[in-house]
């Protein structure tokens, strides 16, 4: 009863008033996209995982910042670049694969843990008399290279024979205390990407790769009930900055073809 006054009281209050009026999540409805231009690497585009809230912030009494925004973590990745007989190639995670993390920041690099800083994020200085209502929003896809040559070989014939992808993330909407780091998770979204591509490299350039199933994604899940933040998806490094893209031919030892750009 007494708390009513107190500082930590007032603190919960204010959290329990930050409202999410809305929010959608999808996954654009269209079939990945097959780039066969260039002679020494296929290129695929997937489609968008689209996400967008409206968030209402109630009036902030004392000078603080607050940031609401998305933070988003890959929590599985296969990626492997078949080469028929002769092994294949394969980005990978090194941490999440041993399992000594969750999860890993999917974050742009330079504006951790948020995803990006433009559309993603809005930032609120107190104190403010008024509520604050805007909307915030993120999109990802993949589109990578895949050299059509074996990665470790001089050779440019092309031996690439089929492309399997499929990775995992959770994004997560924030409303995040600058001042006092505190912070409050507001809802919780799943998603995955998956694709196969089989390639028939007899075939001549712009007629050598098929999309498999799935054509279409499976659409994202928003949570009703929200899932803890693991702290790797708050800090360095990155997922494109530990990712290794390693060579494993069906003969031999493994090699490095790519380190991460980050050690630890």
């Amino acid at each position: 009863m007494g708390c009513i006054q107190s500082i930590s009281c007032k603190s919960k209050v204010f959290r329990e008033s930050i409202a999410v009026i809305e929010v959608k999540a999808s996954i654009d409805p269209v079939p990945t996209n097959i780039d066969e231009s260039s002679s020494v690497v296929l290129r695929y585009r997937t489609p968008h995982f689209r996400a967008s809230a409206q968030v209402l912030i109630p009036p902030i009494p004392k000078k603080e910042t607050w940031i609401v925004g998305w933070i988003q973590a890959c929590s599985h990745m296969e990626f492997y670049n078949h080469y028929g007989e002769q092994g294949m190639s394969s980005w990978e995670l090194p941490d999440l694969l041993d399992g000594k993390i969750q999860a890993i920041s999917d974050s742009d690099g330079v504006n951790y843990p948020w995803y990006g800083n433009t559309t993603e994020t809005c930032t609120i200085v107190g104190p403010t008399r008024k509520e604050s209502k805007f909307n915030i929003s993120m999109n990802d896809n993949f589109y990578p290279s895949v050299t059509w040559a074996v990665p470790v070989s001089e050779s440019n014939v092309t031996k690439l024979t089929s492309i399997y992808r499929d990775q995992s993330f959770t994004t997560w909407l924030v409303a995040m205390n600058t001042t006092t780091n505190e912070t409050v998770t507001l809802q919780t979204i799943k998603w995955h990407m998956k694709l196969g591509i089989e390639v028939n490299p007899s075939r001549p350039l712009g007629q050598r790769a098929k999309l498999q199933e799935p054509s279409a994604q499976e659409q994202p899940q928003v949570l009703s009930r929200n899932e803890p933040i693991p702290p790797s998806a708050l800090v360095k490094p990155n997922a494109n900055d530990a990712q290794v893209l390693m060579w494993r031919p069906k003969d031999g030892p493994p090699l490095v073809v790519i380190p991460p750009k980050h050690r630890s």
